[in-house]
């Protein structure tokens, strides 16, 4: 069950991503990285549109990274890519050029070689604890930021896909958030969920994510900025929870394998 909502997740914010990056593109090239970009954007139907799906997509999300570890979770969220893409050629009239696929073809083998990965029985070690979480939280935002601002620095495709980066790494922090937040509601701690960090942070942090993928998208075409952000979300998501979360890592000649060429294709894929 949980591996058909993750795909029925993924569906759902292919579809999103498509719609608002349709609308976001349209947008004065002047708003990239302001908040005016934002409140352009909301005006727009097919924005809002695509948004919904996002939002239908993203509280599904959060019941199932709630119940699945992130170190498997996340490689099969970014199959969204390849729902994206059968949306996007139509809706664009652009045609789909066979390098675009075969890119899309491996950064998927990438993700669902990592959550293989995940799933082989090995020996295995623990490396994290809840108390790192400043610091590897800080560390992936203080990366982020390097993105962004490089981004920022750019035109096109290469300042798409830098912001995509950025984008995609915040949204990694949001889903160790929202897993957080899923475990206190599990353990009927609804009170403490309302007075303490993790809810508030998971919202304040989706809202930047949502900020930089908009720009990603205003930027250029989808090809340029949704395989980064499907690329970054998923590593970002994976190391926080084997840093944080305590998700084991598998030590055998097998899986670092496995580990290895994941990781190798998700980067062959994006480029």
């Amino acid at each position: 069950m949980e591996y058909l909502l993750a795909a029925l997740t993924a569906a759902l914010l292919g579809t999103g991503f498509v719609l608002q990056q349709h609308a976001a593109q349209q947008a004065p090239q002047a708003h990239f990285l302001h908040a005016r970009l934002l409140a352009d954007l909301i005006n727009r139907p097919r924005w809002l549109t695509g948004l919904a799906a996002m939002v239908a997509g993203e509280l599904l999300s959060g019941w199932v990274v709630g119940h699945m570890v992130l170190s498997l979770y996340e490689p099969l969220l970014a199959t969204s890519l390849l729902f994206a893409l059968l949306l996007a050629v139509p809706l664009s009239g652009q045609r789909l050029h066979k390098a675009e696929v075969a890119g899309a073809l491996i950064l998927v083998a990438g993700v669902m070689t990592l959550s293989l990965a995940s799933s082989v029985r090995a020996p295995a070690v623990y490396i994290g604890s809840p108390a790192y979480w400043p610091f590897a939280a800080g560390a992936v935002v203080s990366l982020a930021g390097v993105f962004a601002e490089l981004g920022r620095r750019r035109s096109a495709d290469q300042r798409a896909i830098l912001t995509g980066i950025s984008a995609g790494l915040v949204f990694g922090i949001a889903d160790a958030l929202t897993r957080r937040a899923v475990q206190m509601l599990d353990a009927g701690r609804v009170t403490p969920l309302l007075t303490s960090w993790p809810g508030y942070s998971a919202i304040a942090v989706s809202v930047i994510g949502l900020w930089l993928m908009e720009s990603a998208f205003n930027a250029a075409p989808l090809r340029a900025s949704l395989p980064a952000i499907t690329a970054a979300e998923p590593l970002s998501g994976m190391v926080l929870g084997v840093v944080v979360f305590r998700a084991s890592v598998h030590v055998s000649p097998a899986t670092i394998a496995l580990e290895s060429f994941g990781l190798l294709a998700l980067l062959v894929g994006v480029i």
